[in-house]
């Protein structure tokens, strides 16, 4: 690990004064997920010496006033002077874009920091930032205000001789942010995954507010532990995380693999440690591996007949937790987000991998290579069925122009932007809302009882589900391979339930099946839910209506609490009549409806979270709702 790393291995390419006109080029936005992407780009540039092999820990602390402190044990900033700038190495990080040891020169070998930008871009955007570095035995420290020098780097103090790393002490902008309070629990997600993809790297988080919160993460099992963690609320069919490494063609790989009972895959890839949501050579090469091995492997140990058609790649997927890590030199993205790794030799390198120790484990472990054959021969049947029940639905829609479910009441506008559904529990409450709807461009929907968990299903089972089957023909957009967001045919789709315990779980159950089906109506915004009020209050003729308990005592506080008082808790939509409902909850002006939202950096989080809920496993399930009652409200 000799590698130099001095002030000429730090490259400079443009100036800084973009950053505060522009943020959002460089950090996604000014909203909250920004505000956390700032301490992403110090604590990836730490990891980058993790990978470099020089650092072993990361604390990062949330501090009382919401500046954040990010602490490592690497080499620390070199603070020789760069001849090209005439400065120290560090002022020339924190101060110039594009500069870093990540544009050659041997600085390092892989990197995930946002190719050098992140340490200036995260200096132009905060009101102040400060760094320590540690190193020879002196302690260095500068300290800049909106991206400019306050003074030269100093030396401050002597510090042992063996002590070294990097220290930088941050507080955002208000001028910049829309919000500036940190959430633990968003650090915490992204965190948690930066130590699954480090094996060994021990990542502390500490919350010095209120509240005071502390978690260590350190997985010496690095993706392995993390398919476990994943799978944790579902049942393995096999104890063993299936793990590959190598590598070939200069691009270092990782796998780990376990099938699990359930109907869905879930496949997260990284490049450097970066999540790639959209994939990419490396998933194709994973693809590739994958289906070819089992598919070999099912033949020649007779678990495929002579006559059965091959396991397509989908079902031997079916119930597959899996991660794919590759650390490579030069990554080239592609897509307008850059979250599409391009690099042909990954494909390349990660199929030769996996094929080769993928086919080494299932000769050696011949009952899990049975249990995940037989698994994908009974997906691969299901599949046969769902496409005769979909081509059925298809041919269905193609002969009858009135194709649209009998119950949907639509709406007369065909302008799909101008265009909103709500789905509604229950018949009395649809009957409210057909008469309170504005005809033109609200249609009601109205389901019976609680729809299939799709999360328990196969896929025949799911088109079978009639309550499922309206909802897919009144979208118009089909599930799964046949989704196509060009024929949706309302840009709000609104679930509407009750405001307790059953309305709550109808709209688990709802968005459960959009996520797993339908995922990007969530991601481009079209899911929405609807917020009845709990209570109505009449007094002297007058109506008020709140949408919970403090924002009752807030009225009642201000109209005086006397027995003129008449307080009604709504237990369910079907207690309001149709003007009732359009003025709390449907009319456009007055309404509040809630955005659901799904971010591509909490996704292995999310997916967690759905599996959790739904699933079989009942331990999982009651921890979840133990931790995360204090964020909800119960009506009992």
């Amino acid at each position: 690990m000799g590698t130099e790393y001095g002030a000429e291995q730090i490259q400079i390419l443009e100036g800084l004064e973009a950053v505060r006109k522009r943020p959002g080029m460089y950090i996604g936005s000014t909203s909250v997920r920004g505000l956390h992407h700032l301490v992403y780009e110090i604590v990836d540039n730490s990891v980058d010496e993790a990978l470099a092999g020089f650092c072993d820990v990361i604390d990062v602390t949330i501090n009382e006033d919401n500046s954040i402190t990010v602490i490592d044990d690497g080499r620390g900033i070199p603070v020789d002077i760069q001849k090209k700038a005439g400065k120290s190495a560090v002022e020339v990080v924190f101060t110039i874009l594009h500069a870093g040891g990540k544009f050659g020169n041997g600085g390092y070998k892989v990197s995930g920091g946002l190719h050098g930008v992140g340490a200036s871009v995260v200096n132009a955007l905060s009101e102040w930032l400060e760094v320590e570095i540690y190193k020879d035995g002196k302690v260095y420290r500068q300290r800049y205000e909106r991206g400019k020098t306050v003074k030269d780097l100093e030396i401050i103090g002597e510090c042992p001789l063996d002590k070294h790393g990097t220290k930088v002490h941050f507080l955002p902008d208000k001028e910049i942010f829309e919000e500036t309070v940190f959430d633990y629990d968003t650090l915490k997600i992204r965190l948690r995954e930066t130590a699954f993809l480090t094996k060994n790297l021990k990542i502390v988080l500490r919350d010095n507010r209120e509240e005071k919160h502390e978690k260590t993460f350190h997985y010496e099992g690095g993706i392995q532990e993390f398919v476990t963690y994943l799978n944790r609320g579902k049942t393995p069919l096999f104890n063993q995380v299936i793990y590959c490494e190598g590598t070939k063609d200069g691009v270092y790989v990782e796998v780990a693999m376990q099938h699990n009972d359930s109907y869905t895959e879930n496949i997260y890839t990284f490049v450097n440690n970066i999540n790639t949501p959209e994939g990419g050579t490396h998933l194709v090469g994973f693809k590739n591996a994958l289906t070819k091995t089992f598919n070999d492997y099912a033949r020649k140990n007779k678990l495929l007949k002579e006559n059965e058609t091959n396991l397509a790649g989908e079902d031997i997927r079916e119930g597959l937790t899996s991660i794919i890590s590759v650390k490579i030199e030069e990554p080239q993205f592609e897509g307008q987000t850059k979250q599409k790794l391009g690099n042909s030799e990954a494909r390349g390198a990660v199929d030769a991998i996996v094929s080769e120790q993928l086919t080494y484990f299932l000769e050696q472990n011949p009952a899990a290579a049975k249990a995940i054959c037989e698994k994908s021969v009974l997906a691969q049947r299901a599949r046969a069925a769902a496409r005769k029940a979909r081509e059925l639905t298809r041919r269905k829609t193609a002969l009858d122009v009135m194709s649209l479910p009998g119950k949907l009441a639509d709406c007369t506008d065909k302008d799909p932007a101008n265009c909103e559904i709500y789905i509604v529990e229950g018949d009395s409450a649809g009957g409210s809302a057909k008469d309170a709807r504005n005809k033109a461009n609200q249609a009601i929907l109205p389901l019976r009882g609680k729809i299939l968990n799709v999360e328990k299903a196969r896929l025949d089972k799911i088109y079978a589900n009639a309550e499922i089957r309206a909802m897919i023909t009144a979208f118009g957009t089909g599930i799964h391979e046949d989704f196509d967001i060009t024929k949706l045919r309302y840009h709000k789709i609104i679930l509407m339930t009750d405001a307790d315990v059953d309305g709550a779980h109808i709209s688990t159950l709802l968005l459960t099946f959009i996520y797993r089906f339908m995922p990007e109506l969530i991601k481009q915004g079209y899911v929405y839910l609807a917020q009845p009020p709990l209570f109505k209050l009449e007094k002297n003729k007058r109506i008020w209506y709140a949408y919970s308990p403090e924002e009752l005592n807030d009225i009642l506080s201000e109209v005086g609490r006397d027995t003129n008082n008449k307080i009604q808790r709504y237990k369910g939509l079907g207690e309001m009549d149709a003007e009732q409902l359009w003025e709390t909850t449907m009319d456009p002006e007055r309404r509040i409806l809630l955005r659901v939202t799904m971010d591509d950096e909490t996704a292995s989080e999310l997916d967690l979270t759905f599996t959790t809920l739904m699933g079989d496993q009942v331990e999982p399930r009651r921890e979840f709702i133990e931790t995360n009652a204090k964020f909800g409200t119960l009506d009992i």
